[in-house]
């Protein structure tokens, strides 16, 4: 058995209800069932917007496929989310907290046969982190000593002409590789949470395959989880088998899953409800309507609390955004309470700051009366905005968000007088595009799913200037300070209370409007049973199978 060396974080408690797990046995075990060698589901999912390489893998759509083929130092548990060592044995930090050391298990292999060792994570944290890589996940390594060596400042951002300086160097100073199972990572300060983020897959090892030939990987991706890529058709489908040389705690038990990608939310649920689609993570809003889909997939769905919430951000790299003032009136212009109640039949809960409750860190009202609907207080700021024309608000018309938005188009359209309507693109990685290229010019759906449990997660990633997930251009040298002092904290609590100073600036920018948390409900067909879903929306492809 792994030795833990260092407590991991308390993180989320998932619950469910309405049946979360199908099947007579609700034992997990597959040992004995011979329709799991063979067996072949299939799970919803939406195209990737980016080659499946772990660093370049920021969104949903790519994220669950990546999750499925890679697994790194730490993972978190499928039913508590709680961080675990996965491939690190053991993890031991300095007594000052500023250097982190990892002993890896012995005997884990990349698909294609070769050894994962700690040098195969120094070379994928270094090849993520060199800012000309242009690699989305690059931030997640700030804190490692050298980054800024290997990473440069924009000068004039993203969308300026000027390009990034060519860094210094290619690597950072923090990482080594003492022997093949020994990784030692020094940070510039002490980072305490910084055993919480490994789950993710920027932190993912790379077989030394990948730098030899980009373009190769790029066509058939090699990872290291317990499910190996097999064939993608684009805008359709991607498809993995179970690695059956996998050592880590996650093995599957069915052979093969294709992820498939229906053109809408609505096509999805009409496909699981006739068993056509075996699992779908999100019931869109024809299906809560009268709560039917309590009806229509009686026995086979299920609801759970996950770190999700939904948003609206305003692209800020157009002029037309800038005021701060008109962003607080859209704010409290939406009637929350209200849009839950009638869209989602109390399905969503609305939420005053930029996380969701549960995740360790949250604190309550960080956005105060920003987040409630004042008609009065919405009217004022509006008119003292000046802004003028009308409001367009958009999205991908492949994921059930019409009605809402369309809901809380209405809502300010009555408090202000503001004409807004909603402009749906017909799929996500079309909207992600647009949105990377900082070529969105309207206001548009920034949902969001942690990927990994705690508060720093909600913030750095999409409010510090350059995060990983920051699309819309905010800055604010105070927030960013903030942030980093928070994440330099010598305490987990010391930490979460400037992390909460921090949303609440963010908050009085308001550069995005939180809205609801979004728990789950899903649902899946009879072929399957023994389903249950993740903290992070995924189904749990290691419990899983043919019924």
């Amino acid at each position: 058995m792994a030795a833990v060396v260092m407590p991991l974080a308390t993180a989320l408690v998932i619950t469910s209800c309405g049946g979360d797990e199908s099947g007579d046995d609700g034992d997990g075990s597959g040992a004995n069932n011979s329709k799991n060698e063979t067996g072949e589901i299939t799970v919803f999912g939406t195209e990737p917007e980016r080659p499946l390489v772990p660093g370049d893998t920021t969104e949903t759509g790519g994220g669950k496929i990546v999750d499925a083929m890679f697994t790194g130092l730490v993972d978190y548990d499928p039913v508590s989310g709680e961080p675990r060592n996965a491939h690190a044995d053991e993890i031991t930090p300095s007594e000052g907290g500023k250097v982190m050391t990892f002993k890896l298990k012995e005997g884990w292999t990349f698909h294609d046969g070769s050894a994962v060792t700690a040098k195969s994570y120094v070379d994928a944290w270094n090849y993520t982190a060199y800012g000309p890589n242009g690699q989305q996940g690059a931030s997640f390594f700030a804190q490692v000593a050298g980054f800024d060596q290997v990473n440069l400042p924009d000068p004039d951002g993203p969308e300026g002409p000027k390009p990034a300086p060519t860094p210094p160097a290619k690597t950072m100073t923090g990482l080594e590789a003492v022997d093949d199972l020994t990784l030692k990572v020094t940070f510039t300060q002490p980072h305490p949470i910084f055993r919480v983020k490994l789950g993710y897959p920027a932190f993912s090892p790379l077989p030394e395959s990948f730098f030899k030939d980009k373009a190769a990987y790029e066509a058939k991706p090699v990872g290291n989880g317990p499910w190996k890529f097999i064939s993608r058709v684009p805008e359709q489908e991607v498809v993995v088998e179970r690695y059956d040389d996998y050592k880590g705690e996650d093995k599957g038990k069915i052979k093969t899953v294709r992820f498939t990608f229906p053109e809408s939310a609505d096509a999805a649920y009409a496909a699981v409800k006739g068993n056509q689609l075996d699992f779908l993570d999100t019931i869109p809003p024809s299906g809560l309507a009268g709560n039917i889909w309590q009806t229509d997939l009686e026995g086979r769905s299920g609801s759970a609390e996950i770190l999700s919430l939904q948003a609206i951000a305003f692209p800020l790299y157009d002029p037309k955004y800038a005021n701060a003032d008109f962003r607080k009136a859209i704010s409290m212009a939406i009637d929350r309470e209200t849009i839950t109640k009638t869209i989602f039949e109390g399905n969503r809960k609305p939420v005053d700051g930029y996380a969701v409750p549960k995740v360790p860190g949250w604190t309550d009202g960080a956005c105060g009366d920003l987040c409630k609907f004042n008609p009065d207080e919405a009217k004022r700021l509006f008119e003292a905005s000046n802004f003028s024309g009308r409001l367009e608000i958009t999205s991908n018309a492949d994921g059930g968000h019409k009605e809402w938005i369309e809901a809380a188009c209405g809502s300010i359209k009555n408090t202000l007088g503001l004409d807004c309507v909603f402009v749906p693109v017909q799929t996500f990685g079309e909207v992600r595009e647009k949105i990377n290229a900082r070529e969105m010019t309207q206001v548009y759906r920034s949902g969001w799913l942690a990927d990994y449990p705690l508060v720093e997660n909600f913030l750095n990633p999409i409010y510090r200037t350059g995060g990983s997930s920051n699309d819309n251009g905010y800055s604010n040298p105070a927030v960013d300070a903030k942030l980093a002092e928070a994440d330099s904290a010598p305490t987990e609590e010391e930490a979460y209370e400037l992390y909460h100073e921090a949303e609440e600036m963010i908050a009085e920018d308001m550069p995005a409007v939180p809205l609801w948390n979004t728990p789950a409900q899903y649902g899946w067909s009879t072929k399957v049973k023994n389903v249950r879903m993740t903290p992070d929306r995924e189904l749990d492809l290691s419990y899983v199978e043919i019924a």
